[in-house]
């Protein structure tokens, strides 16, 4: 491809996954590859060195007016890490913050989107963002939701869930791949080797099986337990938790679910996440 190929979900969606599984597919390691190693491969559009780099500032010092004129300027620089396609995670929605686009459409080669429901997303957000359930399915509602700056990034804007996902998967196009966490779940083998497929990588299966074994949700959530997650949140005592779909059929009580539904009820249609 060449350019930038964003990796593009909602927080707690399933972006990790989707980096470790292509980490271990294209530099093939015998053993899988640490957690804290996934930068040799996907980069994130939030990093605050980027913006240090482009301002010549402490990113400090930048209001987040001088954050969203820099943006398209640290997306240039990412397309130059690589004379290759240069895969970079973000939480932003597809649009603008102070009339700058989020995403650089003209250094943009494509995309693999990754969604999840709402309804068990809302069991991880919560825990992540130190959040109660019912505060974490306001923020899931706000049209304003972002998240704050943090010791490694600068403030990320990802709207609500269902603006999010409209933003992403509203249009049909060749070059965003749409995932369901769901799938990547019930089906590893076929949904992980579309990705590849759309991203042509010539990879045999059992490279591709290889890597899925590598990146499974045993081995991410046995390696925090080890030594620690880098981008584990503050607020929480664990970034990998169940792992497991339809938890929210046992977590979360009828009126929260029926206010998510209400909220998202659209959305959660198109993608076959209404119960």
């Amino acid at each position: 491809m060449g350019g930038l190929v964003w990796l593009a979900s909602y927080p707690k969606s399933g972006n990790t996954w989707l980096r470790a599984f292509l980490h271990n597919l294209l530099l093939d390691p015998d053993e899988p590859i640490d957690i804290d190693d996934m930068l040799q491969v996907t980069f994130s559009d939030t990093s605050r060195e980027w913006y240090a780099e482009a301002s010549g500032k402490d990113v400090e010092q930048l209001s987040e007016d001088e954050i969203a004129q820099l943006r398209p300027r640290v997306h240039h620089h990412l397309t130059e890490l690589s004379p290759n396609s240069v895969f970079v995670k973000t939480h932003n929605y597809l649009g603008a913050d102070r009339n700058v686009p989020l995403i650089s459409m003209e250094a943009t080669s494509g995309a693999i989107y990754v969604l999840r429901n709402p309804l068990d997303l809302v069991l991880s957000l919560a825990p992540h963002s130190g959040f109660s359930i019912d505060e974490a399915i306001a923020l899931m509602s706000s049209e304003d939701g972002s998240s704050p700056p943090d010791r490694a990034n600068v403030s990320q804007k990802f709207s609500s869930w269902s603006s999010h996902v409209k933003s992403w998967t509203r249009r049909r196009h060749e070059q965003i791949h749409v995932v369901r966490y769901e799938d990547m779940h019930a089906a590893p083998g076929e949904t992980f080797e579309a990705i590849a497929r759309f991203l042509n990588l010539d990879a045999p299966t059992e490279k591709i099986e290889k890597a899925i074994r590598f990146s499974s949700f045993e081995i991410l959530r046995k390696q925090e337990d080890q030594h620690g997650f880098r981008e584990r949140s503050v607020h929480s005592d664990k970034f990998f938790r169940s792992g497991k779909t339809s938890v929210w059929r046992d977590e979360l009580l009828p009126r929260q679910i029926s206010a998510i539904i209400k909220r998202h009820r659209e959305q959660m249609s198109r993608f076959g996440y209404l119960p």
